[in-house]
């Protein structure tokens, strides 16, 4: 397995969210949901519309998942309700279901998706399906999030763990109190 990094820019992130929501509302939705969560790709892929939605059709507010309960943010709810509006589906669906069958796309077909965007977005880092998880932590970090509870969204072992999995280290570690 190669060692992939975080999207740490974020003019690229952005490139990405435009090549996949005209490419595919799944796709998108993905990404969006990937790197505003931090959830693992395999967690991601076994989501069913209804963790994400009630029975009226509203999108909920948090999504309780792995023993853990998760935000979904403005970012989330708008890419879930572009794409179940281009969608014809079931609450009972996969979120991410395959055209093929009734089970979601494979890690391996999510991992050709990240890959393919990021390269038609001029990206030349090593990327796949964990970028989503460690860009989730890196931006959680960078925007003042503590490396105590990114660490425990990921099940770390310790912080060092954390920043060496986000791209970090000793050197981009800045305290500032800026009184």
């Amino acid at each position: 397995m190669e060692y992939v990094n975080p999207i740490k820019n974020l003019h690229e992130i952005q490139l990405i969210k435009e090549i996949l929501k005209k490419q595919s509302s799944r796709d998108f939705v993905l990404f969006v949901l990937g790197i505003n969560t931090g959830l693992k790709i395999n967690t991601l892929l076994s989501l069913k519309i209804n963790q994400l939605v009630d029975e009226s059709g509203t999108i909920l507010s948090f999504l309780h998942v792995d023993n853990q309960t998760i935000y979904l943010n403005d970012q989330v709810k708008s890419a879930l309700t572009f794409h179940l509006k281009q969608n014809t589906t079931t609450i009972d669906d996969y979120l991410f279901k395959s055209p093929k069958s009734e089970l979601p796309i494979s890690r391996q077909h999510a991992y050709r998706v990240i890959n393919d965007a990021a390269r038609k977005a001029g990206i030349s880092d090593q990327i796949g399906t964990h970028t989503l998880r460690k860009t989730f932590g890196y931006h959680a970090y960078i925007k003042g999030i503590a490396i105590s509870l990114i660490q425990a969204r990921f099940h770390h072992a310790s912080p060092s763990e954390t920043f060496r999995y986000i791209g970090m280290d000793a050197t981009d570690q800045k305290i500032d109190v800026n009184l």
